[in-house]
């Protein structure tokens, strides 16, 4: 069971925010950066009732059954698209690292484990005018989360579920914490994005992204997605839902 002092022994001098329960880890650690909270610094929470998605999608964390954590960080503005990338890789090696095979990327920020979501990634940017203040970089797990009976049972799965075994939340979070540290250490290189582009699947076949139906082509270095429309014009998108049919929001 994570607590202050198990975070405290695990984190060493890294400093953080525990909460039992919050809205939202990027929430309160955009209004830490606003207050001046040092890079690296993490807000982590046992429950989180107004997680963000993409697109405005809420997502929630059962107290106990996930990983949910926010990290502050100051990256030049060049370096915003390429957030994502880190956070996705970061988790992708602590599952494998786990014990989790099959670890894919989906664009633009879904971990999953075969065709099931195991963890998605938010960052989101702190501008006061046209001045970056910083960035957060937010993190969601599903560890033990019960999706059987569900909407979801087929499109999400849990790592505990993936590895077949108890997981200790303490060790996880020291695998994620190291991953992530270490990718984004590579944000202005090439490395990071040759890792993300590899781990990346893109359908075969036609796809609908923001009402566009095209073909997948490729993936920017700055994250975006290229897709070629029906029309043959070519476009550049940063984010949105990509689906092979019709697409269904289930606000996860």
């Amino acid at each position: 069971m994570l607590d202050e002092q198990r975070l405290r022994h695990v984190l060493g001098d890294r400093p953080f925010r525990w909460h039992r329960e919050t809205g939202s880890t990027n929430a309160d650690a955009l209004d830490w950066l606003r207050q001046g909270a040092a890079t690296g610094s993490l807000v982590l929470a046992d429950e989180q009732s107004q997680g963000r998605g993409r697109l405005g999608r809420g997502w929630h964390t059962p107290a106990g059954a996930a990983l949910a954590l926010s990290m502050v960080l100051r990256p030049l503005p060049q370096e915003l698209p390429r957030l994502t990338m880190a956070g996705a890789l970061a988790i992708a090696g602590m599952a494998e690292d786990a014990g989790a095979m099959e670890v894919s990327l989906k664009w633009p920020n879904d971990v999953q484990v075969g065709e099931r979501k195991l963890a998605g990634v938010l960052s989101e940017a702190l501008w006061q005018g046209e001045r970056l203040v910083g960035a957060v970089l937010g993190m969601g797990v599903n560890l033990r989360v019960d999706f059987r009976g569900s909407a979801l049972e087929g499109r999400a799965i849990s790592l505990e579920t993936v590895c077949g075994r108890r997981l200790d939340r303490s060790r996880l979070l020291t695998l994620l914490v190291k991953h992530a540290d270490f990718w984004l250490g590579q944000v202005d290189g090439d490395r990071l994005y040759c890792a993300w582009r590899q781990r990346v699947k893109l359908p075969a076949v036609p796809v609908e992204v923001n009402g566009m139906r095209g073909v997948a082509e490729s993936l920017g270095r700055d994250g975006a997605l290229l897709l070629r429309a029906e029309s043959g014009q070519l476009h550049r998108l940063y984010s949105g839902e990509m689906s092979q049919g019709p697409r269904v929001s289930d606000g996860y």
